[in-house]
């Protein structure tokens, strides 16, 4: 086969018209920080996930560390307390643990879903255990009854990080609404893309202020915007006034401006189509490499829960993944590892060379596993030409 005439990507975005007209909005009006774009933002993500509130910061890792933080000070952990996370997700799941000075405490994963095995989840929750952050991959949700089981047995707070996974259910639940806190990223090749940015969200009005304050420096809640002081006076301005400058924990830049949010409210008004055609694109993969179940790996979707692809995963059966992923890079097809952790250098060095092998299952996918495109801006002839990659390789 020829190379395809320019790289196709795991990600993309195109801009429209009504996008680009809320940026203007906000250009016009030279406010950029938190503002009216930002508020609406936030209430109208936060209820498409079945949530009261919501957080817009600067990215996903951001939302995770409040939600972590906010969780760890309010119950009053310790350092080098433990956190559940699994042995498969972006390097940022396990970072945010480190950040908060506590320790991360690996979960092998399943092999059909390769999201984290709540069966392997009881066996390392010590004394010193305080939450659980399962991940919703690549767009599937965990399997959150049994998580959500053991957290109530042994009143452990959850966290689920969705950053890959918006709009999805299990068991009609939205993901992000059946923990304590959700979180998600709007990074470019997401579901929404804003450039930068990611969300917290939470039922929970306490997490929301104390979240809302350490993604502010720390800043006493009741005043976070430039405007919170509007309309107000005599005594309840006065408190305002004095408290402008109160800092109630250490806390964290990360907010986003009003821009992002801006082109956040024009992405959220057509999420149903972005992800219908996601949907529709996998289909066609899963069609047209059915064929190939002898050599590769396609992605599952139980029956109880909905898949939305942010990425299409695939792992090799029978061999590591390197002259495939070779052979279609060499096509100008772009591919990604599946998110490898327990192997990484750093990780290694804080826990020792072995730790993967403590893993299989991690191991068996960060050898094998990768994901190609399956975006909403994807064209046709690259989708078939995809298709017809796969074919080839293993007709040759």
């Amino acid at each position: 086969m020829k190379k395809f005439k320019y790289q196709i990507g795991v990600g993309g975005l195109e801009l429209s018209d009504r996008e680009k007209d809320l940026v203007n909005e906000v250009l016009d009006s030279n406010r950029l920080t938190y503002g009216d774009k930002t508020k609406e933002f936030e209430n109208k993500f936060a209820n498409s996930h079945d949530c009261k509130y919501g957080l817009f910061m600067n990215s996903g890792t951001s939302a995770l560390q409040v939600a972590l933080m906010s969780l760890k000070d309010r119950h009053g952990w310790s350092d080098g307390d433990e956190v559940i996370v699994p042995a498969v997700t972006f390097v940022a799941t396990a970072n945010i643990v480190l950040h908060n000075n506590m320790v991360p405490i690996f979960v092998d994963v399943e092999k059909d879903t390769y999201n984290i095995d709540p069966s392997k989840i009881e066996e390392k929750i010590t004394s010193r255990t305080r939450a659980i952050i399962p991940v919703h991959l690549l767009g599937l949700p965990a399997d959150m009854d049994p998580i959500m089981e053991i957290a109530k047995t042994y009143r452990l707070p959850v966290i689920e990080d969705s950053c890959e996974t918006m709009f999805a259910t299990y068991k009609g639940k939205k993901v992000g609404s059946i923990g304590d806190i959700g979180c998600f990223s709007t990074y470019v090749a997401h579901f929404l893309v804003t450039g930068i940015g990611g969300f917290s969200i939470t039922n929970n009005s306490d997490l929301a202020v104390d979240m809302r304050s350490l993604m502010n420096h720390g800043r006493d809640s009741i005043y976070i915007g430039c405007n919170d002081d509007n309309d107000k006076e005599g005594e309840e301005l006065q408190e305002i006034i004095n408290k402008r400058f109160s800092f109630i924990h250490v806390g964290h830049s990360f907010r986003a401006t009003e821009m992002e949010s801006a082109i956040g409210i024009g992405q959220l008004e057509k999420a149903d189509e972005i992800v219908s055609i996601r949907k529709k694109i996998a289909e066609r993969y899963t069609e047209g490499l059915k064929n190939l179940n002898e050599h590769i790996q396609l992605p599952t979707v139980p029956i109880d829960r909905t898949h939305t692809f942010m990425l299409y995963g695939i792992v090799v059966k029978n061999d590591n993944k390197n002259k495939l992923v070779r052979y279609l890079e060499d096509l100008n097809i772009e591919t990604r590892d599946m998110l490898p952790l327990v192997n990484q250098p750093i990780y290694k060095r804080l826990y020792g060379n072995d730790l993967e092998e403590k893993y299989p299952v991690a191991k068996w996918i960060n050898e094998s596993g990768f994901y190609i495109g399956c975006h909403s801006y994807m064209k046709d002839e690259e989708v078939d030409f995809i298709i017809n990659a796969f074919n080839n390789f293993y007709k040759n």
